[in-house]
């Protein structure tokens, strides 16, 4: 381990902290109980202030080595216990003042044993661990309770370190002062000691002051054959070692040697007589007679080429015998002659059958789609497979599209298909910045905000200045004085736009005015340093609206459930542990959206699954373009649906549920209540902007027959659909545009529920 510390001269004069390292010299120590690095900070600054810490820091190192009972993770949580014990006791002697549960002072620990790593914190201590020159925040579920504390969790991690790995221990203060990009420049650019000493100088010109405790180590590599010490020669202690061994028994010495001579002279007899036998056996080999040496013969390389030519014309004329033979048995075999016969005969019946079944669904007077919709669906999926006969016959395409066209209005007015027309919002594709929008919501001002990727940022969209003003950034300082991180999730909750960043903080911004100004706080959540990287979503619910309380639900695949957490009663925050929201742990990775209104809807894996008290029994949705006699829905003309995107603006268990299909470009109208089809739409003239959805939410008319409102997002824009039919270029089955499901443009199937009047904001 390359060590870096700062030396006490060094240190701030009026520091308050204690920092210890115990490196054992002794094997046995090392390889059970490991190397110690511990840093004990204070948030006072005095003298009794820094006897405290040296207690904690002496405290915790001799309980930790005395401690044989149990694993390293025991062992630390037991020596931090005995601390804060030791300190409880003496808080009125040493001035630390504060609650029962909050003291000033913090705990910093890591112990290194082979390739294991454990670390600690408790309190107003700090741990990040650099590798590959990434810098991760190890887990601190206590950073508000510091020692002396009455109700102490202390939270071991473990893990593996690797060579090339660094880990620092360091006050907050420093990092108050420095922040998280100037420690990893400098632990990466630097050695441990050099990075530390930089950090210290340039936390001192800062006018840092207080406490500044900071200890830093870096795993590297030694060589096998390393020399721990210098080999001395030893004496032997008789004069006569190392001398000839002689027998004890007379002449025995002169036997044994008489008996070496003989077995030498043995075996250089039998080597001599070897050697003749095998002359013997040469001499009569060679007197056998011998085979004359055959001359050799020369090819002209001529020859050769001529030779390679042969071959080849050879082979060339092979193959053009056996091509010419084939295409003669093909020809006698009458192939050639009745295949486009057949064709021609195929096409012909085909062309037949699609005007027929035309003729008769739509015949002068005639509408079978709105007078027998069952014999219409008969008929007009006979004339959508004709079609696909007639164009594997190679009908024209001038004569067969404008009956396709004709078969497939049809069809989508038994689907129950409404085209509508797109208008745009805000469009960022024309921005010299390049933009990539992540998700979009109806913020609690009632105006669309969007998460770009592209510039970190977080927008408000004014929809009557057409302009996005920017309320969240990268590397901007909130109220409180955090500093903020890369946008990952956002959400509204009652009058807040909740905001989670790439360091699992969050954030609430609120509105001063209606042109984009707002506060930006950060919100104190109980172990959401936890999170990681991998939570799905994020939604609440609005539990108290006169004081603007609400629910925090997060989708996290790790631990495979919704969790949830419940305000504090002054709205500062969530200071509660989160539950598990789902009765049965289940695998929740393929979740895309979430949306809350009193039950629970989640897009999965491409379907809609509805959940009420934590189970999802009793709700399914139905396929779209469901009638009577077809209960497998609209396949026949598009795929599967794959739901990712849900949105609503009505109560619960009222009004209508819509859900972005990925797969068909369109969007599903379902009763929330029931799951059933309502209707589907599509946007009109071919416009591709249902291809790519990044977040979407719906906008109930003026009245209760007025038609709703979409608003989309994509990757470079925002954009807005009146759900109502609106005249489409494509020709319908009769001629004129496709109209809505019961004929009338932006009337609803009889029997559908109409969109409720009420909306709770945020939801």
């Amino acid at each position: 381990m390359k060590l870096g510390v700062i030396a006490e001269p060094d240190r701030a004069s009026d520091s308050p902290d204690t920092v210890v390292i115990v490196e054992p010299t002794i094997g046995a120590i090392a390889r059970s109980k490991g190397h110690l690095y511990l840093i004990v900070t204070s948030t006072i600054a005095s003298a009794r202030a820094q006897e405290a810490t040296q207690l904690a820091a002496e405290s915790i190192r001799g309980e930790y080595y005395y401690d044989e009972s149990a694993g390293i993770r025991v062992c630390i949580e037991k020596a931090i216990a005995s601390a804060n014990k030791r300190l409880g006791h003496q808080r009125e002697r040493l001035g630390l003042h504060g609650t029962d549960d909050n003291g000033p002072i913090g705990i910093g620990i890591a112990v290194v044993r082979g390739n294991e790593l454990y670390v600690a914190t408790i309190g107003p201590a700090e741990a990040y661990l650099i590798r590959q020159a990434r810098l991760s925040t190890l887990p601190d579920p206590h950073r508000e309770r510091g020692l002396p504390t009455g109700a102490l969790e202390p939270d071991v991690w473990r893990g593996e370190i690797s060579v090339g790995d660094s880990l620092v221990l360091v006050s907050p203060n420093v990092m108050t002062r420095l922040g998280a990009d100037e420690l990893k420049d400098a632990m990466v650019t630097l050695h441990p000691q050099p990075a530390m000493e930089h950090l210290h100088h340039r936390f001192l010109a800062a006018d840092g002051a207080g406490s500044d405790a900071m200890i830093a180590f870096e795993a590297t590599e030694v060589a096998s054959t390393h020399r721990s010490r210098t080999l001395v020669p030893v004496r032997a202690a008789e004069p006569l070692a190392g001398a000839p061994d002689r027998s004890p028994i007379p002449l025995a010495d002169n036997v044994s040697d008489g008996v070496s001579a003989v077995q030498a002279s043995a075996a250089r007899a039998r080597t001599a007589a070897g050697g003749i036998f095998a002359g013997l056996v040469t001499r009569l080999q060679d007197l056998m007679p011998r085979r004359r040496t055959a001359y050799r013969r020369v090819t002209p390389a001529a020859a050769k080429r001529e030779m390679q030519r042969r071959a080849a014309v050879a082979v060339l004329a092979f193959v053009v015998v056996l091509g010419g033979l084939a295409g003669v048995v093909y020809t006698i075999g009458g192939q050639g002659i009745g295949s486009p016969l057949a064709s021609i005969t195929a096409a012909e019946a085909a062309l037949k059958t699609i005007r027929t079944n035309l003729g008769q669904v739509f015949a002068p007077g005639v509408d079978l789609v709105v007078g027998d919709p069952a014999k219409a669906m008969r008929l007009l999926t006979g004339a959508y497979q004709a079609v696909e006969d007639a164009e594997a016959a190679s009908v024209p395409p001038s004569t067969l599209d404008p009956l396709r066209m004709q078969v497939v209005g049809g069809l989508d007015r038994l689907f129950h298909v409404v085209p509508v027309g797109g208008a745009t919002v805000v469009s960022f594709a024309s921005s010299k910045t390049p933009f990539d929008v992540q998700s979009m919501i109806l913020g609690p001002d009632g105006v669309p905000y969007v998460l770009d990727k592209a510039t970190s940022s977080v927008y408000r969209i004014d929809l009557r200045s057409k302009r996005a003003t920017v309320v969240f950034r990268q590397r901007t300082r909130a109220s409180d004085g955090t500093v903020e991180g890369i946008p990952k999730l956002i959400t509204a909750g009652a009058r807040d736009l909740v905001i989670v960043d790439d360091k699992s903080i969050v954030f609430r911004w609120r509105a001063a005015d209606t042109k984009g100004k707002g506060t930006t706080t950060r919100v104190r959540v109980a172990g959401a340093a936890s999170w990681g990287d991998d939570i799905a979503a994020i939604g609440t619910f609005v539990r108290d609206r006169p004081n603007g309380l609400y629910n925090l639900y997060l989708v996290d695949p790790s631990r495979q459930n919704i969790e949830y957490y419940t305000p504090a009663r002054d709205g500062s925050g969530f200071p509660v542990n989160a539950q598990g929201w789902l009765t049965v742990d289940r695998d929740v990775s393929k979740v895309t959206d979430l949306l809350i209104d009193g039950d629970l809807f989640l897009a999965d894996g491409g379907s809609i699954v509805r959940y009420v008290g934590g189970t999802s029994a009793g709700w399914d949705i139905q396929p779209p373009g469901y009638t009577g006699d077809t209960p497998g829905g609209d396949t026949l003309l598009r795929s599967t649906p794959t739901y990712t995107r849900i949105a609503s603006a009505s109560d619960k268990r009222a009004g209508v549920l819509y859900a972005w299909d990925r797969a068909n470009a369109r969007v599903v109208a379902l009763d929330k209540a029931k799951g059933t089809f309502i209707e589907q739409y599509r946007l009109a003239g071919g416009n591709p902007g249902w291809q790519d959805v990044r977040g979407m939410y719906v906008v109930l008319g003026a009245g209760p027959e007025a038609p709703a409102t979409l608003l989309w997002a994509t990757k470079d824009g925002v954009y807005s659909a009146v759900l109502e039919a609106v005249p489409d270029p494509g020709p319908g089955a009769s001629g004129s545009p496709a109209p809505s499901a019961s004929g009338v443009p932006g009337s609803r199937p009889p029997g559908s529920p109409k969109p409720s009047a009420k909306a709770s904001p945020g939801t």
